[in-house]
């Protein structure tokens, strides 16, 4: 069974969303400076990189990351390849690729992925589709997009949409490696209290032989 790191490295070159902050790091203690240790400072948006995302971001009622199940971020997933629908993927594109119950999807929407670039365009999710697959039991969407929703959107939809079913949100994962079926999905967020979103180190396990 292999393992597959599907997580952005966090750097200086690191993209983020336009406006938002920009990722540092600062050593703020070094060995080399007299010091008995080293000790980094971190500065970065919660929704650098790959990153969990919660209702919060959207609602300010919603539910905030410390608030969802773990459990919507371990366990069973499918991944799918739907870099060939554009610029929205569909229940039509999807839904027949997949089981009648399944927990968590996985969407590879990027045909050429750069991480080290702000994507220019990226594929957005249908909330239609997202209530079918609140219908089948899915607790979690997860993309390498940069969001569910189109870059240009106000009204956020599909975010809505996984507000209402109790979802989770995964964005910005790195898919370029992993083949479409089903593996083992580990992509705990960082305890923050209050935070509607945060940097995971995303992993999955697998393929797995059965289906989802």
């Amino acid at each position: 069974m292999q393992i597959f790191d599907i997580s952005q490295r966090l750097s200086i070159t690191t993209p983020v969303w336009p406006g938002d902050t920009q990722f540092n790091r600062e050593l703020v203690a070094s060995v080399a400076s007299g010091s008995s240790v080293n000790v980094n400072r971190l500065a970065m948006s919660t929704q650098t990189g790959t990153h969990a995302e919660a209702s919060r971001h959207v609602r300010d009622d919603g539910a905030t990351v410390t608030e969802l199940p773990l459990t919507h971020f371990i366990g069973p997933c499918t991944v799918l390849d739907m870099t060939a629908h554009e610029p929205t993927i569909l229940a039509t594109n999807m839904l027949p690729g997949l089981p009648l119950r399944v927990e968590r999807v996985l969407l590879k929407t990027i045909r050429e992925p750069d991480w080290f670039s702000w994507p220019s365009g990226f594929s957005a999710i249908d909330p239609d589709l997202i209530d079918e697959l609140a219908s089948r039991g899915c607790v979690l969407i997860g993309t390498d997009a940069p969001s569910i929703d189109p870059a240009n959107s106000k009204a956020l939809l599909a975010h809505h949409a996984v507000h209402r079913a109790g979802m989770g949100i995964l964005e910005g994962l790195v898919l370029d490696d992993v083949k479409e079926g089903n593996y083992e999905l580990i992509a705990l967020p960082l305890p923050i209290v209050g935070a509607e979103a945060t940097p995971v180190r995303a992993i999955l396990r697998g393929p797995l032989c059965y289906r989802v």
